[in-house]
C-alpha cells in the first residue's frame, strides 16, 4: 500500500500574479488550466514541479470554498494537500478509514479513469487531504488533474527539479500528526530536528508549531534546487526573498535546499 504526493495546491486573491512568480522565481511553465474549477467559482493553473505539480487556484465570484479560506487564514496561502494512491483498493480502503474516525468527506467524484475524494478540512486539520485514485497507475506520469500525460512537455527543471515535503503548521502540531496519521494508517517519524513527519511513498508531510499568526494550514514546501543563484536573483528582483534559503510565494515559505 503506498501513497504518493502528487499535487499541493495554493490558493490566491488574484491568479495572475501568483503564476507570474512561480514562473520568474522557480523557472516554471503552466502546463494545464482546468476548465472545471469553474463549478466551484474558482479559475486555476497548474505547473509540473519534477514529476509532481503545483496548483494555484483563486475565486472568481462570491462566496466559494476558496474565497472562505482565504479570510480564515488572512490572505493568500496554501490550500491542500493531494495524494494518489496506488490501487483503488489503497485509496477505498483510506476512505473507509476516514469515514471510521467521523471524517466528512467534502467532495467526491469518480469515473472509470479517476477517483477525487477531498476530506473535510475541519474534520482532518492542517488543510484539505485529498487522496486520490487514476486508473492509470504512474505515480510519475499520467495524472488526471493535469490533463493526462502531456504535462511533460511544459516540465522544467533548470531552477529547481523537485518538492520534497509540505509543511503543515498548527498549534498542537502533534494533534494534528496523530490526526493524519490515524487517515492513512502510516507511522509518524521525527526529523533531524525533532518535528514530526509523516512519509509517504516519496515526500513527507511535516508538522510544526504555528508562529506566524496565521494558525493552521499549509504554511511551507521544500524544493531542491538546481540554480540557487538564478533563483535567488529573480526571487530578489520580485520582492519574494526572505533569506539565501527561503523565498516567499502566495503566503507560503518555500524552503530552499
Amino acid at each position: 500500500m503506498s501513497i504518493y504526493l502528487r499535487q499541493i495546491a495554493l490558493v490566491a486573491e488574484k491568479l495572475a500574479p501568483v503564476i507570474d512568480d512561480l514562473k520568474a522565481v522557480f523557472g516554471l511553465e503552466v502546463c494545464f488550466v482546468d476548465k472545471g474549477v469553474a463549478e466551484f467559482g474558482l479559475e486555476n493553473s497548474l505547473l509540473p514541479v519534477g514529476t509532481n505539480f503545483i496548483e494555484v487556484v483563486a475565486p472568481i465570484r462570491d462566496n466559494t470554498a476558496g474565497g472562505r479560506y482565504l479570510k480564515r487564514r488572512g490572505g493568500d496561502g496554501g490550500y491542500m494537500v493531494i495524494c494518489q494512491c496506488d490501487s483503488h483498493q489503497t485509496q477505498l480502503a483510506r476512505r473507509a478509514r476516514a469515514l471510521s474516525l467521523g471524517i466528512r468527506i467534502a467532495w467526491e467524484h469518480e469515473s472509470d479513469a479517476y477517483h477525487v475524494i477531498q476530506l473535510h478540512p475541519a474534520d482532518t486539520g492542517g488543510s484539505f487531504f485529498e487522496i486520490d485514485w487514476d486508473a492509470k497507475g504512474e505515480p510519475q506520469g499520467n495524472w488526471g488533474p493535469a490533463g493526462g500525460s502531456g504535462w511533460p512537455a511544459a516540465k522544467r527543471t533548470d531552477v529547481i527539479k523537485a518538492y520534497t515535503a509540505v509543511e503543515l503548521q498548527s498549534p498542537d502540531p502533534e494533534r494534528l500528526a496523530r490526526r493524519w496519521s490515524d487517515i492513512t494508517e502510516i507511522a509518524l517519524r521525527k526529523d533531524s530536528a525533532g518535528r514530526l513527519e509523516l512519509p509517504l511513498a516519496n515526500a513527507t508531510v511535516r508538522f510544526v508549531e504555528a508562529t506566524d499568526g496565521r494558525g493552521e494550514g499549509l504554511g511551507g514546501i521544500d524544493v531542491v534546487v538546481a540554480d540557487r543563484k538564478r533563483l535567488l536573483d529573480a526571487a530578489e528582483r520580485h520582492g519574494r526573498r526572505v533569506s539565501d534559503n527561503q523565498a516567499m510565494i502566495c503566503g507560503v515559505r518555500f524552503y530552499l535546499l
